[in-house]
């Protein structure tokens, strides 16, 4: 710039800012060079592939992972098989429950934002699991790995297929385009539904406001855990439901068909606050028990710090598997 100031790109991950993106690729793409230029080394590092052994060539491989050296050396064709194809695939679940409509971060006028937001005329919490997920699939898909997106309520309502190839990225992009249903959650019968359809190892993404009963999310990583796949939690949660700081008596109506009453929040701020305190607890505990990755995401922050701890933990899992 011409006074010689520089243009951060974390000033771009606030939730408000990212609203002004309307376009889901320059989005993705803002909130991956945020986490870029805060790291050392290369965010891709977590999600690189790295070669593991050969196998031989099946009709059906991709040509561009042949070995031609080990062809002249032998005459036979076979494929280089890497890291991400021995251990797991990603597959993002991004819950549209009535619940991900709510938001009170404001969407400044002309704005842009999802479906989502522009319904309502707020950052909403689907807002939040959508950037979140374009982005990390935008990361995935770059270091080649095969990624796939579920969108759910209380059953499976789009689910694109697991994929690397060119066009991946427009169809999930495609199917977060969506908005949250007048459904409840159902994160168990989600996770038959899906788990139905892969029979390799994966890493699961779940996002979600996770408004279920503790035990009714225990069973549904119990599947995730009896089928060794790997599990991350985003609990994704606007920032005035961890704080609850209205002030005036107002109708509080719920989202998941709990029906609507009129109360004094400043009656009833304590005693929210240790149910809600509980019930995090609860569902930090049950996930860290199953030896998942739990991480708490407040909707008014930036959206990049999650995406690189997703990074770390990544590149932290493949150091421990090279280790065993």
């Amino acid at each position: 710039m011409a006074d010689g100031s520089a243009v951060r790109a974390e000033n771009y991950l606030a939730p408000e800012t990212l609203a002004q993106l309307a376009p889901f690729e320059l989005r993705a793409k803002m909130i991956v060079e945020g986490v870029m230029s805060g790291m050392h080394r290369s965010p891709y590092q977590g999600m690189a592939v790295e070669f593991a052994q050969h196998r031989q060539y099946v009709a059906g491989d991709d040509p561009k992972h042949l070995d031609w050296k080990v062809f002249g050396r032998s005459d036979k064709l076979y494929i280089k098989q890497y890291q991400q194809e021995t251990n797991l695939d990603v597959v993002l679940l991004v819950d549209a429950s009535s619940s991900m409509r709510y938001g009170t971060l404001e969407v400044k006028k002309d704005w842009g934002g999802t479906t989502a937001s522009d319904r309502v005329g707020r950052w909403t919490k689907f807002d939040h699991a959508t950037a979140l997920a374009t982005a990390m699939s935008y990361l995935c898909l770059h270091q080649q790995d095969r990624v796939g997106v579920v969108v759910f309520a209380d059953d499976v309502r789009t689910l694109i297929k697991r994929s690397s190839s060119q066009g991946q990225w427009r169809r999930i992009v495609g199917a977060l385009r969506s908005e949250p249903v007048d459904a409840p959650t159902n994160l168990a019968k989600v996770a038959d539904q899906v788990l139905g359809k892969i029979n390799n190892r994966a890493l699961f993404i779940i996002i979600s406001d996770l408004f279920e009963t503790p035990e009714a999310i225990r069973q549904a990583l119990a599947r995730f855990r009896h089928r060794r796949h790997d599990v991350v939690l985003l609990n994704t949660l606007d920032r005035q439901e961890m704080q609850f700081d209205f002030t005036q008596p107002a109708p509080f109506e719920g989202l998941e068909n709990e029906g609507r009453i009129r109360v004094d929040p400043r009656a009833l701020r304590e005693a929210y606050l240790e149910s809600l305190s509980a019930h995090l607890s609860a569902v930090a505990r049950t996930a860290l028990g199953f030896g998942f990755d739990y991480h708490r995401v407040d909707t008014h922050e930036s959206v990049g710090p999650p995406l690189a701890y997703l990074l770390a933990r990544r590149s932290a899992f493949l150091k421990r598997s090279k280790a065993g």
